[in-house]
């Protein structure tokens, strides 16, 4: 599959997966290798993610309503409201996959301005070190970009003041979180925790297969031990 194949994020996590020792590699080395790695998953979760049905085919990432709400799907479709349910949920869909592909200039620049403590910090981190890296430098940015583009995408469904008009009630009912209480805010955060969900999964899948590494020098960091 192209997420366990081609993504070269996680290779740093596992010291007793490594074949060489990190103390012998060279701190441009550690720090190259990891930007490559990092550089070439959040290109490819960004390609899985920004095509049609990367998120609505893929159960892991799937937006649905929000809790309560989604709980009592299975009742309205009870109740005859089903199509008007999985409309709902196919266009926050489409409303994520749309914004997802915004992303790669800001994780990429989060990237590159990673510095050497920052690398060393990853490489000797948990097995969610880098993902937490990324999440933690780029997510305020990725959230001011993704906003307007999921509004405009909900916009031009006519369930999107539907949905606000309804999820504002139940959330004064404490049916759902004031958060999930407006579309827009709710499907970005949906498809941020996607996006770091897709690229937390590579970490794990290459930490296994340290030589899935897109590059010599990624290839060279993550098999020293």
């Amino acid at each position: 599959m192209l997420r366990l194949s081609t993504l070269a994020i996680g290779l740093f996590f596992s010291v007793n997966a490594l074949a060489l020792s990190l103390a012998d590699l060279s701190p441009s080395d550690a720090s190259g290798g990891l930007k490559d790695a990092l550089s070439q998953g959040a290109k490819v979760a960004i390609q899985q993610l920004g095509k049609p049905g990367g998120f609505s085919n893929d159960p892991d990432v799937r937006i649905g309503l929000p809790g309560n709400l989604g709980k009592a799907a299975s009742a309205m479709k009870m109740m005859g409201m089903g199509a008007q349910v999985e409309q709902l949920e196919a266009s926050m869909n489409k409303a994520a996959e749309i914004a997802v592909p915004q992303a790669q200039v800001l994780l990429l620049d989060a990237v590159k301005k990673m510095t050497v403590a920052d690398a060393k910090s990853i490489l000797n981190g948990p097995d969610d070190a880098a993902t937490a890296y990324l999440n933690k430098s780029s997510r305020e940015q990725l959230r001011a970009k993704f906003l307007p583009i999921v509004k405009q995408a909900t916009d031009q469904v006519g369930l999107a003041k539907q949905y606000n008009s309804f999820a504002g009630q139940a959330a004064s009912f404490g049916a759902i979180d004031a958060k999930s209480a407006n579309i827009e805010n709710y499907v970005t955060e949906e498809a941020l925790d996607g996006l770091f969900t897709i690229i937390a999964e590579q970490e794990a899948s290459i930490r296994d297969n340290p030589a899935a590494a897109a590059t010599s020098l990624a290839k060279k960091v993550f098999g020293a031990n």
